[in-house]
């Protein structure tokens, strides 16, 4: 007699079940709902994705897609009601992102979860190896994980979609249609975006909303699971923090301010406190127990008054130890009078207040060193402080300067006559010691200085706070400079040496207990260099800087600012983190989390937990297994430095060409991203002056390249740098860097990623353009020469492939989100055309920016 067992689906079928089947069922039903003015919108769409793909196929020009559908299919010749109708569209479109990332995220831990990689393998492992159990544990008792939220204005999912997102998940996990059906009519009548432009502080408030549903449980949960599995007694030590920009972050935003800081800290107080809050009423209800009624009844005085009683960022003080003290008197009644009975529900609540205090999130302030620079020159020119260094300062070498420098206390106060930009750093310098005693000492305590290029801007920074009434025995701050372009991260290596070898800087860092932040930015670097030498640059600088905070006994932890795309960092993080060697120090891992990114990763419980697990079991298995085989030797370094040099040289030629600027400005939406209501910040720094690729700001940079399907920065030069190593027989070493030095495959993988979301077909018509027509033929080029020498080197036969499900899913959200990418060519060119009204453009505008959402959006990581 036989007997067969059941085949186990591959993650391929479970996807097309769990997602594509699904989305393709509701999605029907969604279309069917008459939301909108124009009758039988959502049953007309269906024509029109298939009409776009036909007309793409065919390379016909947007106009002549948009002009026959409503000739040909529709009868609609009217240029309001082909506009309005597009709208129509837009809107429906839109939604159908969110119904797909519902969708997505419901099927979540069937497709998305990696055995290999996640934490429970790990810990299996452990408690089966005693020698392995024990070395995690030393690793951990110093590892960290650190995720900051930014504000970087490609977020803009209001709170009211993103609760219908959690709930539709909810829904579609147990195949409620009922439920489904309400959700899907709500969610077509619910406003997708801001009619005005967020402050910095509804910024804070909207990133709220992921602190308070969704990072709250999911950090004290996996930091509760490491601790009962490795039984690490940490004290305060915490294996993971979070970080928050909005409100701290002033670099290019005139719009925050001291007061905007303030305001933000208290937000976070609050909105912390109401997490306590619903967390005692959930132990209240089992906590009953004669002995307890005192502890409890106090412990609700302090969490109500601080969570729903009058604004409290003045008066506030930090009370972390006070609860904790409640809380462990609650747990001895529990334990020596009823058996412990609920007292996991008391370590819980313990641990969440170890892990956030009063602060919820660390606020990060950061600021650019040339506005700093020019503080600092108001500052020696003042009458008070006059003398302190030379009259000729900033004409000084650096090594002059350094010595000028007296790093000697003064409380300067009379700086109202300073710009405004300079009043703001002065004061927020002095707002980080009163937040630090009311929120506690981790409620602010980092100053990042934007692109630092000397030791003397963190010198100055720190004669600042000084100047502002810090002592230097209370100066509870960490300095840290940010590296950002080609050239600042090559000189980083010396800049560090002059700052550990100067006396009274070394003792600011004993009293940090010789720790040291480093950040390094990516996206600059991207936008400087190109996307290979911005990769290999990073690797460098880590390598370099690991090297001199060594030599000089320093703690060095990096802090990385990572976008959501690969060209800005962004791809697999957790395999970037995994493929270090031990070259470069990997005790902790800091990173920003930004634009979509935040939703995509951490806007379920589900992902938030997994990518936090994954990125902590990247550190680990950094630190203990991969340190020999991924520290590359001598003659990969070379090989991968070589790369970087061909491709560096290919990209500049590319952005000296006459026609770069030229064809973002006028072919992609670039200009349109400073009219979208999605982000405080401008599109550039100097905003008022003309358009400068180093003004640029890189999230915009990498966006228009994005919206127009073509993502420049995530692969250009990366093709003519293989051919050059394969046409001087490096071509088997090429190969083996690729097979067998993780850093190198990941930045290759991420690569595909980023050119799995190109496609040219939707630009094919501007190859016989009178203008552009040679420039688009160069781009295409190298996307073709680039595409075929990955797949040589990687030994596959198409782009992603063995990454099926993130290859699907591009796939599938591409396809939703083609007919935008069409109306918005539509739009672009009907705006340049001089034969329109005043009117007409301003219509066409709106219609182009308005397709700008559900692009960022349908792509996850594309800004």
């Amino acid at each position: 007699m036989f007997t067969f067992e059941p085949r186990l689906d591959s993650k391929e079928t479970v996807f097309k079940n769990e997602v594509k089947i699904k989305f393709d069922l509701y999605n029907s039903l969604f279309l069917t709902l008459p939301f909108y003015q124009v009758k039988n919108t959502g049953l007309a769409l269906p024509y029109f994705f298939s009409h776009c793909e036909n007309g793409i196929l065919n390379e016909e020009s947007p106009e002549d897609i948009i002009e026959s559908f409503f000739k040909k299919q529709i009868g609609i010749s009217n240029p309001n009601e082909v506009t309005d109708l597009l709208f129509r569209f837009i809107q429906y479109i839109e939604r159908q992102v969110v119904l797909f990332d519902a969708v997505e995220d419901a099927a979540y831990s069937k497709i998305r979860v990696d055995g290999e990689t996640s934490l429970d393998s790990l810990m299996n492992n452990a408690l089966q190896d005693e020698d392995l159990y024990k070395k995690i544990q030393d690793c951990l008792r110093e590892f960290k994980l650190r995720l900051v939220l930014t504000a970087h204005p490609t977020q803009f999912y209001p709170g009211p979609i993103l609760s219908i997102m959690t709930d539709l998940t909810e829904a579609i996990k147990v195949n409620d249609v009922n439920s489904i059906n309400l959700l899907l009519k709500q969610l077509g009548k619910t406003p997708f975006f801001n009619k005005q432009k967020p402050t910095p502080v509804d910024e804070a408030l909207s990133l709220n909303w992921f602190l308070e549903n969704i990072l709250y449980q999911t950090a004290s949960d996996v930091h509760n699971k490491i601790e009962e599995v490795f039984k690490l007694n940490l004290g305060n030590h915490s294996l993971i923090e979070l970080g928050f920009w909005p409100g701290g972050d002033r670099d290019g935003n005139p719009y925050v301010t001291s007061e905007t800081t303030k305001q933000v800290s208290a937000a976070l107080r609050k909105t912390l406190f109401k997490c306590y809050y619903e967390d005692f009423c959930k132990l209240k209800r089992r906590i009953t127990f004669i002995g307890t009624e005192k502890h409890l009844a106090k412990l609700q005085e302090l969490l109500y008054s601080n969570a729903y009683g009058s604004p409290c960022a003045i008066n506030s003080t930090n009370i972390k130890e006070e609860l904790l003290e409640i809380l462990k008197k609650v747990k001895e009644v529990l334990k020596n009078n009823h058996d412990g009975l609920f007292a996991e529900l008391v370590e819980d609540f313990i641990w969440k207040v170890k892990l956030f205090g009063c602060h919820f999130a660390s606020l990060d302030i950061r600021q650019d060193s040339r506005v700093l620079r020019n503080l600092f020159k108001e500052c020696i020119e003042s009458e008070e402080l006059k003398g302190q260094v030379p009259e000729n300062y900033f004409e000084l070498s650096e090594e002059e300067k350094i010595k000028a420098l007296p790093l000697s206390y003064a409380d300067f106060t009379n700086y109202k006559s300073f710009n405004a930009l300079s009043q703001d750093a002065l004061d927020v310098i002095r707002l980080i010691k009163d937040l630090q005693n009311q929120n506690g000492k981790r409620a602010c305590h980092r100053f990042i200085i934007s692109n630092c290029q000397k030791a003397s801007d963190i010198l100055q920074l720190q004669q600042l706070f000084l100047w502002s009434g810090w002592k230097p025995e209370e100066l509870d701050v960490d300095f840290v400079p940010l590296f950002e372009t080609i050239d600042d991260l090559k000189g980083a290596y010396e800049v560090m040496d002059i700052l550990y070898s100067h006396k009274i800087y070394k003792k600011h860092l004993d009293r940090r207990r010789n720790r040291q932040v480093i950040m390094l930015g990516f996206s600059d670097s991207t936008k400087d260099g190109g996307y290979l030498m911005a990769n290999y640059s990073i690797y460098y600088a880590k390598s370099s800087l690991t090297d001199i905070s060594r030599k000089h006994n320093i703690d060095l932890a990096f802090f990385d600012g990572r976008g959501g795309p690969p060209a800005r960092g962004g791809g697999k993080t957790h395999k970037f983190y995994a493929s270090f060697g031990k070259d470069i120090a990997n005790k902790q891992i800091q990173i920003t989390v930004q634009g979509q990114t935040i939703s995509s990763y951490y806007g379920t419980y589900e992902s938030s937990t997994n990518n936090m697990e994954q990125l902590i079991h990247a550190g680990i298995d950094s630190a203990l297994e991969r340190q020999d085989t991924d520290t590359m030797n001598a003659n990969e370094k070379a090989l991968l430095s070589d790369l970087a040099d061909v491709s560096y040289d290919y990209f500049m030629n590319l952005r000296e060409h006459p026609l770069f600027l030229k064809f973002m400005e006028n072919q992609s939406p670039l200009k349109m991203l400073s009219q979208i209501n999605i982000g405080s910040r401008p599109v550039k720094r100097n905003g008022n002056s003309e358009l400068k690729l180093e003004d640029l700001r890189a999230i915009s940079f990498v966006t228009s390249w994005s919206q127009v399907k073509m993502n420049i920065p995530g692969f250009y030069g990366v093709g003519t740098a293989l051919k050059s190593i394969k046409e001087r027989g490096d071509w088997e070493n090429a190969k083996a860097l690729y097979k067998e030095v993780g850093f190198f495959k990941t930045v290759i993988d991420n690569c595909m990623m980023s050119m799995s979301k190109a496609d040219f077909r939707l630009t094919q018509y501007l190859s016989k353009d009178k203008t552009y027509g040679e420039f688009w033929q160069q781009l295409k080029k190298e996307y073709d020469l680039t595409r075929e020498l990955i797949l040589e080197l990687s030994g596959m036969s198409t782009l992603m492939e063995k990454n099926p499900i993130d290859k699907m899913s591009i796939s599938l959200r591409e396809k939703i989100v083609l007919p935008l990418v069409i109306i918005q060519r539509y739009a672009i060119i009907k705006c340049s055309s001089p034969d329109i009204s005043d009117k007409e453009r301003e219509i066409y505008n709106k219609l182009a920016m308005r397709t700008i959402y559900g692009i960022i959006n349908a792509a996850r990581n594309s800004a």
